[in-house]
């Protein structure tokens, strides 16, 4: 099945690209996509769609404040985004300026530091390395002096409510610049309703990078090169994946992040591998899953990876018809938006 890029489109009204979060978290509306089958649900349906010997598996990965505004030496302004933080003292990042900073040019950022950018970085020269000048903590001078990188389709700039809404509850592992937004539907209540049922809990973490954010830049999906994120699964998550196979549940991965790492770390009896590793999986049509048997996930944009890895995931018509269905009953999409419960198929 040869696919392009065109082969993901789809028309969006912008009025449905949602702005805010719903008023509570696990207020949203759900699309449940049983094959060709589709059910207009609420997310707070979710129990009654679980068994109590089933696997929910969330990324815990906190975003921090990683977007900066600041200025050349030159007086040139720069805008940084952080990809990840290398260390207490480097950083991967995103400048958007009106020429592309040399190696050795100075940033000064939210007028606090500055930073040095060292060199092109990302596998195709598509970020800046930077290090800090005056030897400060990345990790504390963005918790002091950054904003919270909001989406690029949210047009209002991070509000205090964003500060909240734009974590998970979960959220504790420091790294990322996006977040896993699949999980922000779940609030403490309904995380408690699940363990009551006798639903199972696991975590991993994936620090999302700026790079979920880059468009497809090549016209058939097959040429086009994923940016590397990292990822850690603990043993507790393998051990409770092995169990859950063992008892004849199934394995659900909160949000597109969880199922690239588990399907990265993935064996082909269904387990995992424990440990640290990066991982740039491309998941298109045709992809065979070895973990995950269901996926919980927001709406995606067009032409985007993870519109393919749901294509995949879920059949490549069927997700046509879901997102059209979607469209004409006006859920509301990306980040802030409705959720859907994607049932594995097998079908093209």
């Amino acid at each position: 099945m040869s696919l392009t890029v065109d082969d993901f489109d789809f028309p969006l009204p912008p009025e449905l690209i949602a702005q805010h979060p719903a008023a509570e978290r696990s207020g949203s509306r759900m699309l449940h996509v049983c094959g060709r089958q589709l059910f207009d649900r609420q997310f707070a349906d979710l129990p009654t769609l679980l068994k109590a010997r089933d696997l929910l598996v969330f990324n815990d990965t906190r975003v921090i404040k990683a977007r900066f505004f600041g200025h050349k030496e030159s007086g040139g302004q720069v805008e940084v985004l952080l990809e990840r933080i290398v260390d207490a003292t480097h950083a991967i990042a995103q400048v958007r300026a009106s020429k592309a900073p040399k190696p050795g040019t100075k940033l000064k950022l939210a007028d606090a530091f500055e930073v040095v950018v060292t060199g092109r970085a990302g596998a195709s020269g598509e970020f800046f390395a930077l290090e800090t000048v005056d030897r400060n903590s990345l990790w504390e001078l963005a918790e002091q002096h950054g904003k919270l990188p909001l989406p690029p389709y949210i047009e209002h700039p991070a509000e205090g409510a964003d500060e909240t809404r734009y974590q998970t509850v979960y959220a504790r592992e420091p790294g990322a610049v996006a977040a896993p937004t699949a999980g922000l539907h779940f609030d403490e209540p309904m995380l408690e309703t699940l363990r009551a049922q006798g639903l199972n809990t696991a975590f991993l973490t994936l620090h999302v990078g700026a790079g979920t954010y880059q468009p497809v830049r090549v016209d058939r999906i097959a040429e086009h090169k994923m940016h590397s994120e990292r990822f850690e699964i603990p043993p507790a998550t393998a051990a409770a994946i092995a169990a859950t196979r063992a008892a004849g549940g199934r394995i659900i991965a909160v949000g597109t992040t969880s199922l690239r790492a588990l399907e990265s770390a993935g064996n082909d009896d269904g387990t995992v591998r424990v440990g640290a590793a990066e991982t740039d999986i491309f998941i298109t049509p045709g992809y065979r899953f070895k973990v995950v048997d269901r996926l919980i996930t927001n709406f995606h944009l067009p032409k985007s990876t993870l519109l393919m890895l749901v294509s995949a995931f879920a059949g490549y018509a069927n997700i046509r018809a879901a997102y059209a269905h979607a469209v004409a009953e006006r859920f509301r999409f990306f980040s802030y938006g409705d959720a859907m419960l994607l049932e594995k198929s097998d079908a093209v």
